[in-house]
């Protein structure tokens, strides 16, 4: 059996306390069923591994089940707390199937959640959900629940509540923590309070709600003073050290933050070590003190790359960009940023990718119907505000009332118009961007290599392909991004598209030195139908060399100039090409990115100008063409 794994050292038996010996054997003959009962005669000891293992021995030499089931599970949660991630998967599997066999629910569901809060410390999100999942609707599925299962149904809900926020799914994940919240308050167990009151304020904070994630960063504190919890204390503090520090607060955050340095190595939890040397590493930087911030970033990333911790890695990375682009370095900054780009894409291997999309899909399907739900119940509280108010001006003042209603309706048509007419050019702009055949083909492209057995390469653009794809997805949810995001999705789009010219394109993407794209917005995904244009239009029916330059150049102070070029065969031709098809495509993209574009520079003082100028060699001859974007910068 793979208890065996962890028997304990002969001689061990001698250093184990005559009354542990006592209760051990007591309780072995007892043989309790219960999870309740076991925790209750042992929770003292559960964070002694060596006692542990004595009680795991003397539960397998008597052929007791749930006694040893419980040991290795209590071993492995300590191990995860340590960081020792594959000894913890390891009890826990060992755990578990002692469980099956014994066929005892309370502990299969424990060992189910206790795996999930594994492979989640991992970023190990599929099998973290799955695991999550089956321990929920083992534990709802049972008709009279103990408190243990009631427990366990709140542990799910938070563990696939952190899945959800680790998808960056908020709202979703908060529903889950409050529905959790309810749950522990009904039992009153004051550290599932305080696990879902952090959690809730993890996710408003990162929704940008710095004053809601403080209120529930502080209660989750006030529960952990209550409790006592060290554990509890530190990560709370950590919390609200980043809130301050991104209120512009780095003294406050100190203050926080230098204490937890060596009590979070007592505890010996590598998980939130490192983040508290990369916030204190933040704070510094933001104090000037940049000597101080590198080493307290670098310590949290040495740290995190030790003991294989992927989001504090990128998280360490996303920091030290920060740091290089607040001394001025911005080469450095954005050379840290590539990094983290590309420390991101290796967490989310291809199989995962997969699976996290289908479950956004439907995550979204779901948030979009709870979305129109609300919006439906805002309308009618509305609709039942303007008769309120109508009847109490007609009491009043009949004319004043129709006047103003009238008013009323005018301003909100123009409103719904105009949000109508963006909403609209946005709706395009992402049906061009997601083009079927854009899809379908690319697809088809990596299936060949799959069909080849060329597995690198598929792997390869199959990672590029769902990084674009999400790319696209995000970006389409705000008004503007910054320009060298913009960059990074058009390269991404050209290698994908190149697969299908067999790589014939050669495509550079060059930026003035002057010119800092971090510090520039643009409409998002704005540049992607001008170069499908230079490929479909321009290259495809040529022969020869083909090349396409993406040239940013810094015009004046106030406007940058995006070029364009490509060498194809010339509007001319591309028109006598398009009108000879059998199947003629509309394309609607560069109109639709001429009205985003005129949007967009209604917020800035210059205007927005788009200028495609046809390129002639010295014989007169068509030899390409150059676009030319002047975008406002002020």
């Amino acid at each position: 059996m793979v208890v065996g794994l962890w028997m304990a050292p002969s001689g061990l038996a001698q250093e184990i306390p005559e009354a542990f010996k006592e209760k051990a054997e007591r309780i072995v003959k007892m043989r309790p069923k219960t999870y309740l009962v076991l925790n209750t005669e042992l929770k003292s000891e559960t964070g002694d591994t060596t006692l542990l293992r004595y009680f795991a021995n003397l539960s397998r030499d008597a052929d007791y089940l749930e006694g040893q089931s419980y040991a290795l599970d209590q071993i492995g949660a300590t191990y995860r707390n340590f960081s020792k991630f594959k000894e913890a998967v390891d009890l826990h599997q060992a755990a578990l199937q002692l469980a099956e066999e014994a066929n005892n629910v309370e502990l299969k569901v424990r060992c189910l959640n206790m795996l999930g809060v594994v492979y989640r410390r991992t970023d190990a999100i599929k099998t973290a959900l799955d695991y999550n999942q089956q321990a929920l609707e083992m534990a709802e599925a049972v008709e009279n629940p103990s408190h243990h299962i009631k427990r366990n149904i709140n542990v799910s809900l938070n563990c696939i509540g952190n899945l959800y926020q680790t998808l960056e799914q908020y709202d979703l994940a908060i529903l889950q923590f409050r529905r959790a919240l309810k749950l522990e308050e009904e039992l009153g167990n004051k550290l599932g309070l305080a696990i879902n009151h952090q959690n809730i304020g993890d996710c408003l904070d990162r929704k940008g709600d710095l004053e809601g994630a403080l209120e529930n960063y502080r209660k989750s504190l006030a529960y952990n003073e209550d409790i006592n919890s060290t554990y509890g204390r530190i990560i709370c503090k950590n919390s609200l050290a980043q809130i301050y520090l991104k209120q512009d607060m780095p003294y406050a955050a100190l203050v926080l933050l230098e204490p937890l340095h060596e009590q979070s190595k007592t505890i010996g939890d590598y998980f939130i070590t490192p983040l508290i040397s990369i916030n204190t590493g933040w704070a510094h930087t933001e104090l000037g003190n940049y000597d101080k911030a590198y080493e307290f970033i670098m310590e949290g990333l040495e740290m995190s790359q030790t003991h294989n911790i992927p989001s504090n890695v990128l998280y360490a990375y996303q920091k030290l960009s920060d740091f290089e682009y607040k001394r001025g370095n911005y080469k450095a900054a954005y050379r840290y940023y590539k990094q983290a780009d590309q420390h991101d894409e290796e967490i989310s291997s291809a199989t995962n990718f997969r699976y996290m999309n289908d479950v956004i899909v439907k995550y979204e399907a779901d948030k979009k119907n709870n979305q129109i739900s609300v919006l439906a119940k805002e309308n009618e509280i509305v609709r039942l505000r303007l008769r309120k108010n109508q009847t109490t001006l007609l009491v009043s003042a009949l004319i004043v009332g129709l006047i103003s209603s009238i008013l009323y309706i005018l301003y909100r048509q123009y409103q719904s118009k105009n949000e109508k007419r963006v909403l609209t050019l946005e709706q395009n702009m992402l049906r061009s961007q997601m083009n079927p055949h854009f899809l379908f083909n690319s697809l088809n492209s990596i299936k060949l290599y799959i069909i080849n057995n060329e597995q690198k390469n598929a792997v390869h653009y199959l990672n590029k392909f769902s990084k674009l794809i999400r790319k696209i997805l995000e970006a389409s949810s705000v008004k503007e991004i910054t320009l060298a995001e913009e960059l990074e999705t058009v390269e991404l789009y050209m290698n994908i598209e190149n697969i299908r010219f067999s790589n014939e394109i050669e495509f550079s993407i060059n930026v003035c030195d002057s010119i800092n794209p971090e510090a520039i917005k643009i409409p998002s995904l704005a540049l992607q139908p001008f170069l499908e244009n230079s490929l479909w239009h321009g290259l495809s029916p040529k022969e020869g060399e083909k090349l396409i330059q993406l040239n940013v150049l810094n015009k004046n102070e106030g406007h940058v100039t995006l070029e364009i070029i490509d060498n194809g065969v010339g509007r001319g031709a591309a028109q006598i090409n398009k009108e000879n098809r059998v199947l003629k495509r509309k394309s609607v993209g560069i109109r639709i990115t001429k009205e985003r574009f005129a949007n967009f520079s209604k917020d800035y003082q210059n205007s927005f100008d788009v200028d495609i100028v046809d390129l002639f060699d010295e014989n007169g001859n068509p030899k390409g063409t150059k676009v030319v974007l002047d975008i406002p910068t002020i």
